[in-house]
């Protein structure tokens, strides 16, 4: 579809041309862990979003929404010629700095600070963390091709299905209610409230821990209280990092005899949520360290509409389901299990926080009709999910720094002052900065909004 460019009578074609939406041609990622074919949402979004041909046979993991040069982005108008050979988005923002607003570009120069991704996750991904910018920094410059990007990669996901996740470390001691709706957490009616939930009951019920990293080291839980946070965040370094460090042949020997003892138990009671994810992880990657490390990690479960969000140097492992993702600009990645990419276990075992406790689940906040808000405590994004029903009509207001927009259902159109857009499921566009958008849908809409936190914009 061609954008309609509306000149004003006393603008020029020019200025109109660089301030109107440009639709984009996203990049995929085919990794092991993506779901196959038309069972992905990245691959249906791609196939609409993309003139090349598709291979059903293949996963598809991610899309890539954006600037970065290991997934870029192109423009598709009477600009370029769209696809591998067109204008990047990042050579036409170099070339048109305006579109990102003033504040974006004194902060951070003449690029996009957020990348934004669908994700379609049909095995689980690296137990992993991103590194901080100071890390970021070092570890680029010592292992450059391993470490591209020296930037930090916070990030956040919002369910587009149910979507699965291991993050951030258990507590010590379980304070929370049997029912927990934000977690979705069931448990055996006949086991203890704190299976699972908490380090110490985690150090009692799975004997394999402690035949791995040793009696004095796994009992050092129980010796400590909750309220002296220093000392807890020792223990359970200590502790996990004895646990990643095991050769392989004995991890081999301790994975083997914990699936042994799970399956022979689950033949005289129910397995909890854990264990049997932990059998699941253990089909997915044999003989992988990961495998028992998730005991360690919280399992959370977001229903669509939910979003999680990671900072700095925390573990997690996406597991199933499908959902929309934003981060910063990087694709800085450390990994320790649950994978057959290289390993730094040492590096991620000594840059996690340690931090214990149940991360934050954002719902996000209804900003106007149809526009729900969720904003994580990061400068660099935020994302907008618009659900307009079948003839309805919304108005995103203009901000001062660039947005991307993406439909996932529906059709409509999409209006500014400088151009005007038929919009459909797969189609991608950039936003300028200071463009006040007009929605009306012809078919009920869906569609998502990355763009600067707004608390920064706003800020003095």
């Amino acid at each position: 579809m061609e954008i309609a460019t509306v000149v004003k009578a006393n603008g020029g074609y020019e200025a109109d041309r660089r301030r109107r939406l440009r639709r984009l041609r996203c990049s995929v990622k085919d990794y092991a862990w993506g779901k196959i074919g038309s069972d992905s949402l990245v691959y249906r979004v791609y196939a609409a979003n993309s003139d090349q041909p598709i291979d059903s046979t293949r996963p598809y993991a991610e899309l890539w929404m954006g600037t970065h040069e290991s997934g870029p982005s192109y423009l598709e108008d009477d600009d370029a010629d769209g696809g591998s050979d067109g204008v990047t988005l990042r050579s036409w923002i170099a070339e048109n700095p305006e579109a990102l607003g003033d504040r974006v570009l004194e902060k951070w120069g003449c690029d996009l600070p957020f990348l934004f991704k669908v994700l379609s996750v049909g095995r689980a991904l690296s137990i992993q963390s991103h590194p901080d910018k100071v890390l970021a920094k070092k570890l680029h410059k010592a292992h450059p091709n391993l470490y591209k990007d020296d930037n930090h990669k916070p990030e956040m996901a919002l369910a587009y299905t149910q979507f699965e996740a291991l993050c951030g470390f258990i507590p010590l001691q379980a304070t929370v209610l049997r029912t927990s709706l934000r977690f979705e957490i069931r448990f055996d009616e006949e086991r203890s409230l704190g299976s699972f939930m908490e380090l110490k009951s985690v150090i009692r019920a799975i004997p394999e821990i402690e035949e791995l990293v040793g009696s004095e080291e796994a009992n050092q839980v129980f010796c400590i209280s909750e309220h002296d946070e220093e000392k807890v965040k020792s223990a359970v370094r200590t502790i996990f990092t004895l646990l990643m460090s095991a050769g392989p042949d004995t991890t081999k020997q301790i994975v083997s005899k914990l699936k042994h003892r799970l399956h022979m138990e689950s033949q005289e009671r129910h397995l909890t949520d854990k264990e049997r994810l932990v059998l699941k992880l253990e089909k997915q990657y044999p003989d992988d360290i990961g495998v028992i490390s998730a005991f360690f990690f919280n399992y959370v479960k977001l229903n669509p509409g939910e979003a999680l969000y990671l900072g700095a140097n925390e573990p997690h492992a996406y597991l199933f389901g499908e959902c929309i993702e934003v981060m910063a600009t990087s694709d800085n990645v450390v990994r320790a299990g649950l994978t057959s990419k290289p390993l730094d276990i040492q590096t991620l075992c000594s840059m996690l926080s340690y931090k214990l406790g149940f991360p934050e689940i954002l719902k996000g906040s209804r900003i106007r009709p149809y526009i729900t808000r969720y904003l994580p405590p990061f400068e660099e994004f935020e994302v907008d999910l618009c659900d307009l029903p079948c003839g309805a009509s919304t108005v995103f207001p203009s901000v001062p720094g660039p947005s991307l927009l993406l439909v996932l259902q529906g059709e409509g159109r999409m209006s500014t002052d400088a151009s005007a857009d038929e919009i459909s499921m797969g189609d991608v566009l950039f936003v300028p900065a200071d463009t006040e958008i007009h929605l009306k849908s012809s078919s009920d809409l869906k569609l998502y909004r990355a763009g600067i936190n707004s608390r920064f914009l706003d800020s003095p």
